[in-house]
Order: structure tokens, then C-alpha cells, then sequence
């Protein structure tokens, strides 16, 4: 970090796309459907790989799965996943490509009895971002009650790849939590 670089949380690390992410996306609460299930495949996806080779793959999966658009994904045919599956620019994981489709099967259950996908998870936090007050890596859990919560909520209702620690991640993400270091530049701006 050199002095005209802003104090970031550790994990953004000198890589220039993890500080892009961190500074502009990560935290930030969202309350858009497609952009909430975009994360919720993609954390999934990340399970037991680093964020950064996910972020890397990013592009690549927008245009697997059509832009994350919840009824497409939910539509697409096993030949379609499979072909998927040939694809090096994306985590080539049987389970994990298919729990795409999955997922945006039961985002479509959700959405049709909560409303939108905006309304169910943001009801688990009444609506605001829990402010957390972490000094460092350290301090930040990985899953917390409201996660474990979440994801068992998730799981009846025929989610998969929803585990509690990819559901805390997920909360960080999309700004249901602020998990930004107390000493981040990010942390009173989000």
C-alpha cells in the first residue's frame, strides 16, 4: 500500500480486480433479484476455491447463465449444463453447475411467495445492514446464527450449496452485513 492508497480490509490484498471488487461492490447493499442470485451462485461456486478465481471467472458466467436472469437459468436443460461443464472459463464442477439451475428454481418458489428475492433475504435483517465493528481478520466470523439461520431456511426450501459459511459470505456481499475493518475507507461509506 503506498501512502495515496486508502486503507483497505486485508483480505482486498495488491491484486487490482479483489481492490476493485472490495472498493466498489463488496458491502454495498443490494436489493436487485437478478444481482442477489448472481451472488448466490457464484459464492456457491466458490465453495472451497479462493474468491479471486471466481471473480476472475465472473464474465464467463454471466454469459453461461445468461446474465443471471432467474427464469432462464431455471429453464435450462441438463445438455445445456453438461456443455457447461466442458467450459475451461468456469469452475467445472458437476454439482455446482448444476445447482445453478436448482437454485433458480426454488429463487422462483421464493419469489412467487415472498415477492422477490430482495424482500425474503432482506426479512432476515429487518430490512437494514447489520453494522459489525471488526479490527481485523481475525475478529470476522465465519457464519454467525442469522447465516445458520438463513441457510437452513434456504435448504427447505430446495437450495443447494447454501451452507452456512457460503450464506455468511453471501450476506457480506450483498451489504446485508457491513463486515469492512473499522479502519477501512469503505466501512462509513457502505
Amino acid at each position: 500500500m503506498t501512502k495515496s492508497e486508502p486503507k483497505r480490509c486485508s483480505w482486498a490484498g495488491d491484486d487490482p480486480a479483489m481492490r476493485a471488487y472490495h472498493d466498489s461492490e463488496w458491502g454495498v447493499p443490494l436489493h436487485d433479484d437478478t444481482q442477489l442470485f448472481e451472488f448466490l451462485v457464484l459464492e456457491g461456486a466458490q465453495a472451497g476455491l479462493s474468491w479471486s478465481t471466481v471473480l476472475n471467472k465472473r464474465a464467463a458466467y454471466r454469459k453461461a447463465f445468461h446474465g443471471f436472469d432467474i427464469g432462464r437459468v431455471a429453464r435450462m436443460s441438463d445438455a445445456a449444463l453438461d456443455k457447461l461443464l466442458l467450459d475451461p472459463a468456469l469452475i467445472r464442477n458437476r454439482l455446482k453447475i448444476y445447482s445453478a439451475r436448482r437454485n433458480a428454481q426454488a429463487a422462483l418458489e421464493v419469489i412467487d411467495s415472498a415477492g422477490s428475492l430482495d424482500a425474503y433475504f432482506w426479512s432476515f435483517v429487518d430490512g437494514k445492514p447489520i453494522v459489525n465493528r471488526w479490527r481485523g481478520r481475525g475478529d470476522v466470523p465465519a457464519r454467525t446464527a442469522l447465516s445458520d439461520k438463513l441457510s437452513k431456511d434456504l435448504q427447505q426450501r430446495g437450495f443447494n450449496f447454501v451452507g452456512s459459511t457460503i450464506i455468511y459470505a453471501h450476506m457480506q456481499a450483498t451489504g446485508m452485513v457491513n463486515d469492512h475493518f473499522t479502519q477501512c475507507f469503505r466501512y462509513r461509506q457502505v
